[in-house]
């Protein structure tokens, strides 16, 4: 008899169980912090090195680590709102089967040229990471992807593979990421873009490997492509009940222009006008309203099509929030600065390769507690840079480590809200998102070690 294999709980239990672990290390964990001192030019506070102490201990109770998921929950509303607002959006354009049609019109035309699919939509959500860090933004991406992908006869993970995926790898290896690479070089007062061509190179070796990979997953799990008919997965807008689909109510075209034009403002917002979630939200929830009237669902209707839509995302959004909790509670703890100087105190009586292997390595376990590489650059550069240059290892160096230990840790740690209420959304459990990625972070990883072992080679 074969044994049941090993599934992880739901991603909200097991964002618990980190949670729970949080609030322990806050009873064990000496707490200490480091002073901070705001930079103007970025507009945050940073670390100011050398300066980590010890302070009075603050550990979580049950009752304050059970507070830190309503506080993750309002410290992470706006993107809990863009969530429920895209879902809702999506429910509305689904029911109206304008999207249905189009993404059947689609298939059709790419039934003998499916596998152009997966590498130009990795390419193009890989660029998006690799230009602002895209990962919340991708959310709005989800309904139309799932659509294409079952009807081209490729799984939910694909979709994923292809979208969240490749904009983590773009990201984590990209030579422009403001967010990431942009500010830590500020922060060691490198030259923007410096190191851009290497970086480039590199990111285009991790690319190859990350479709690679996508690619192979296709082929061994896809089916016969359908140009009718959908199996949603029970966690995707418009699976859960509401209007039935009719793809002969209001004016399909019309439909779907108010779809190309919310994108096309979702684009153009975020890179002309720096638009945030706030801005996304109110995008889609027009978009679906407009969406509602058109197709003649009525005031009543369309309310009614908008709430489907958000029963069948509060999963997704539920996750962002307790996701966020875990580094409250180690923040509230005390402990976050202390596990930081654990980390990185011994990195200087290694070798130097190994300092910086060491680095990356290090990087990778604080993003699963600090998930925002921006956050995390202004907390471990400025620790880094005096360390580096005491070991005399090059600052350009020292911004791979980080910026290839942190970016790549966001296509597995649970602690990224944003691949979590993708999952989610997809009906994608996170024990077989790991099995699928686990081995490509891997080889990934090891491209990252050998990239930065080349940087000290050559004098990066």
């Amino acid at each position: 008899m074969t044994p049941p294999r090993f599934r992880l709980p739901h991603p909200l239990i097991l964002l618990l169980g980190c949670l729970a672990l949080s609030a322990a290390a806050s009873w064990i964990v000496p707490a200490g912090q480091y002073e901070r001192r705001e930079d103007k030019t970025l507009g945050r506070l940073v670390v100011v090195p050398g300066t980590y102490h010890r302070v009075d201990p603050a550990p979580l109770g049950p009752f304050e680590a059970a507070m830190a998921v309503p506080k993750g929950l309002v410290d992470a509303a706006a993107v809990v709102v863009l969530v429920f607002l895209v879902g809702g959006a999506f429910g509305v354009v689904e029911q109206t089967g304008a999207l249905g049609a189009a993404v059947g019109w689609l298939v059709a035309r790419l039934a003998r040229r499916r596998a152009l699919v997966i590498p130009l939509s990795s390419v193009a959500f890989a660029a998006g990471g690799a230009a602002m860090n895209m990962q919340e933004e991708i959310i709005a991406f989800v309904p139309v992807l799932l659509l294409l992908v079952r009807r081209l006869g490729f799984d939910p993970l694909t979709s994923i593979a292809m979208s969240v995926g490749a904009a983590a790898v773009g990201a984590a290896f990209s030579p422009i990421n403001p967010f990431q690479v942009g500010i830590a070089q500020q922060i060691a007062q490198l030259p923007p873009l410096s190191g851009g061509l290497f970086r480039t190179a590199v990111m285009v070796l991790a690319l190859v490997i990350w479709i690679g990979g996508t690619i192979r997953y296709a082929a061994r799990t896809a089916d016969r492509p359908t140009g009718n008919g959908v199996n949603r997965p029970a966690g995707a807008p418009g699976a859960a009940g509401g209007l039935p689909v009719s793809p002969s109510a209001g004016r399909p075209a019309v439909v779907l222009g108010l779809v190309a034009i919310a994108f096309a403002l979702l684009v153009y917002g975020m890179v002309e006008l720096g638009w945030g979630f706030t801005e996304l939200s109110a995008i889609f929830f027009v978009m679906g309203l407009a969406a509602g009237l058109v197709a003649g669902f009525g005031w009543s209707g369309t309310a009614d099509a908008f709430v489907s839509g958000f029963r069948a995302m509060a999963g997704a959004a539920m996750v962002v929030g307790f996701a966020r909790a875990i580094y409250i509670a180690l923040d509230e703890g005390r402990i976050l600065d202390s596990l930081v100087y654990a980390m990185f105190t011994p990195l200087e009586h290694l070798p130097l390769a190994a300092s910086a292997i060491g680095m990356m390595a290090a990087h990778t376990l604080i993003h699963i507690p600090v998930p925002s590489v921006s956050g995390q650059a202004v907390l471990t550069i400025p620790i880094l840079v005096p360390l580096s240059d005491l070991l005399h290892l090059s600052r350009q160096v020292t911004v791979l480590a980080y910026q290839y230990g942190t970016g790549l840790c966001d296509i597995l740690t649970p602690t990224n809200g944003a691949l979590m209420a993708i999952l989610a959304a997809a009906g994608v459990p996170f024990d077989r998102w790991l099995r699928f990625t686990l081995p490509l972070w891997a080889a990934l990883f090891g491209l990252g070690a050998a990239a930065v072992m080349t940087g000290i080679a050559v004098g990066l």
